[in-house]
């Protein structure tokens, strides 16, 4: 077990992998079941669903004593754009033009510069100057929806626009990202998923590794390859070193996910229908229809 897992980010994982294909609501009595094979308690999970719930991600509705949980418009977005990200089948192709948001927030309203951050690193950002933002991506939605979020429309600037030089468009992506400590993230990745993956596969042929093993395994892999959502914007080839390790990162994880996949499944439902007196979903989950298992 380990609780040195930050429950709140464990929680969005559990909604982006499982929660949000079974009708995208949970009992709290099953939240807290899963998480205990995390050695998170039911106390640490409550607060952390009870912060979630503050921040505008999950939604709480009551049936008779028992509480359910289901994510928000705002959480669902999230969820769908992680899960496109994560479980994306191609790479983006680039139209060659570049995204750039600028802004003057003034000091009354500072406390939503670090917010603001966040948001435009998890979107593909990266920062080129002091209140100067780059991205190589298609973000008017996600932009507008910030600013609106934001309630900063009087103080930013967006511009669609391509580089003229001096330099190459390699010369903005080093300015804005440091893709060497990125790389190396994904080769710390291969290295040490590689071996789990070869330790799973030998334990799973071998019927030594339990549904609830692979559960753990499964919630492991996605939350550690989550992460690089936070720090990789997901650039396009043409923009990328010849080394770079992202793809086969993608590749090791896709394989590890479809080995884990269904025995992880299986017990997410046990109890998930055991902690559900209703005991109906409003979707059916087939993992046989996850974006990783309809590739050929």
């Amino acid at each position: 077990m380990e609780n040195s897992l930050n429950t709140r980010s464990m929680i969005f994982t559990l909604y982006g992998d499982y929660i949000r294909h079974y009708g995208n609501e949970i009992w709290i009595g099953s939240l807290i079941r899963l998480l205990k094979e995390f050695g998170h308690n039911e106390q640490s999970v409550r607060a952390a669903i009870s912060r979630m719930n503050k921040q505008g991600w999950v939604t709480a509705r009551k049936e008779k004593n028992k509480s359910y949980y289901y994510l928000t418009e705002q959480g669902v977005n999230r969820m769908e754009e992680a899960a496109e990200r994560i479980f994306k089948l191609q790479p983006q192709k680039w139209d060659g033009k570049w995204r750039i948001l600028m802004y003057n927030i003034p000091e009354e309203k500072r406390s939503l510069r670090d917010e603001m951050r966040q948001e435009l690193i998890w979107s593909g950002f990266g920062s080129m100057a002091n209140s100067c933002w780059v991205s190589p991506h298609i973000l008017e939605k996600q932009v507008y929806a910030i600013i609106e979020k934001y309630h900063i429309k009087p103080y930013v600037h967006f511009f669609v626009a391509s580089y003229d030089g001096p330099h190459q468009n390699a010369k903005l992506v080093e300015e804005c990202w440091n893709i060497d400590e990125i790389n190396g993230k994904y080769e710390e990745f291969i290295t040490s998923y590689t071996e789990k993956l070869m330790t799973a596969k030998s334990k799973i042929a071998g019927g030594m590794m339990t549904d609830a093993e692979c559960f753990v395994e499964r919630t492991k892999l996605v939350h550690e390859y989550r992460k690089f959502l936070f720090i990789d914007p997901g650039l396009s080839e043409e923009l990328l070193p010849d080394n770079w390790l992202g793809s086969k990162a993608a590749s090791l994880f896709e394989r590890f996910y479809k080995e884990l996949a269904e025995p992880a499944s299986r017990f997410f439902e046990s109890v998930f229908q055991e902690g559900n007196e209703l005991g109906k979903k409003d979707e059916e989950y087939d993992v046989l229809t996850h974006p990783l298992m309809i590739q050929n």
